[in-house]
């Protein structure tokens, strides 16, 4: 990453653009920790008391309208990854830091909301016999393939089938591997830096053009429209407002704590 050059007192330092980002807005750069939840979906389905992993600002839908994941079909979420901007090879992202935990907060927030790491689109006639959480990879794909004809997004992230055996295949990870909430993680990381993140905090990538291509890979989200990006399709539409979303992203974007440092205009 391109460092930023700071001189004070004739004493010379490199800040990488996350200990910038921490230094102005007091993000922490360690993971943040996971909060207590209910079920969003169906109360007991895995055979007892809701006990969803994590909520951030989950808001409650009582309104009776049509669900987040209603009529998604099994394409409708994840589009091929888009291109981020041409630039130097990277073997992996970087992804620790307070940018990378709001990104997956938002995510968490438009797709999968209460249930968390154990969410599964309630589309599904038939459910995982186990929360997703307690079940290995191999036995996920064993529910898709023994139920077909129904969508089948699962975890916090939403992942569709296709999605799931690539990037796990990315990643080089096990069938038996558990579908664990850093698993899941991990995974989700795979499409941020599809999306360009690295590009984002290079500032190679603007804030807008980033947050389209977030859109694009998770219908829930919405683009610089203020609409989903799949907008119609298969009843699907962003669960979260722009300007919800746009708030969150200028937290951690490098573009503007700079302008806050007094070195460059706002955006």
């Amino acid at each position: 990453m391109a460092g930023y050059r700071s001189f004070l007192a004739g004493a010379e330092m490199r800040l990488t653009v996350p200990v910038l980002l921490a230094a102005l807005s007091g993000l922490p750069l360690a993971t943040a920790g996971l909060a207590e939840s209910s079920s969003l979906f169906v109360p007991g389905i895995w055979g007892g008391a809701a006990a969803g992993l994590i909520s951030v600002r989950a808001p409650d839908h009582t309104d009776g309208g049509s669900s987040l994941f209603a009529g998604r079909a099994p394409r409708g979420l994840f589009a091929q990854p888009p291109v981020a901007p041409p630039g130097k090879p990277r073997a992996a992202p970087m992804t620790a830091g307070s940018d990378v935990q709001i990104i997956r907060a938002l995510i968490e927030e438009a797709e999968s909301r209460r249930d968390g790491y154990d969410a599964v689109q309630h589309g599904a006639r038939i459910r995982p016999p186990r929360r997703p959480t307690q079940m290995s990879l191999a036995e996920i794909y064993q529910w898709i393939e023994e139920t077909p004809g129904q969508p089948h997004a699962i975890g916090r992230y939403q992942f569709i089938p296709a999605t799931l055996r690539r990037v796990a295949g990315k990643l080089g990870v096990a069938p038996r591997a558990r579908f664990s909430a850093g698993l899941q993680d991990r995974l989700a990381d795979v499409l941020l830096a599809e999306a360009g993140l690295q590009s984002f905090r290079e500032g190679e990538l603007g804030r807008v053009d980033f947050m389209n291509n977030l859109a694009k890979i998770w219908a829930g989200l919405p683009n610089a429209s203020g609409r989903s990006h799949y907008h119609g399709h298969a009843g699907n539409r962003a669960s979260i407002t722009w300007e919800r979303f746009e708030a969150e992203m200028r937290r951690i974007d490098p573009a503007v704590a700079l302008a806050q440092a007094g070195t460059a205009p706002s955006p």
